[in-house]
């Protein structure tokens, strides 16, 4: 784990109105809210390869002992569990090393 917590921004209309309108160029109809994100498709198939990693570390950050976890943590079991969010770009606002608290 990294010294570090995210928020995800997501955008609503003023800023998507704002983007469209600041555009120098104005040659093309603009973007919309689903241009501002990642798909919907995209991410269920980086989820489904990677939730079991995901899942893991998240209980291991309550409890260690993996004979605590529970046993299905299946795809389906993950998202009863959790909702996710993805947000292509992450900004670091803090002005400190990043450091690995787990080395």
């Amino acid at each position: 784990m990294i010294n570090r917590a995210a928020i995800l921004l997501k955008y609503r209309k003023p800023a998507i109105d704002w983007i469209n309108e600041a555009d120098p160029y104005h040659d093309d109809p603009g973007i919309t809210a689903d241009e501002v994100a990642d798909s919907p498709e995209a991410i269920e198939t980086w989820l489904k390869a990677n939730h079991q990693v995901l899942f893991e570390r998240e209980l291991d950050g309550w409890y260690s002992d993996p004979t605590l976890w529970p046993k299905d943590r299946s795809y389906k079991q993950f998202k009863k569990w959790f909702i996710p969010e993805c947000h292509s770009v992450i900004e670091d606002t803090l002005e400190e090393p990043i450091i690995d608290d787990e080395l």
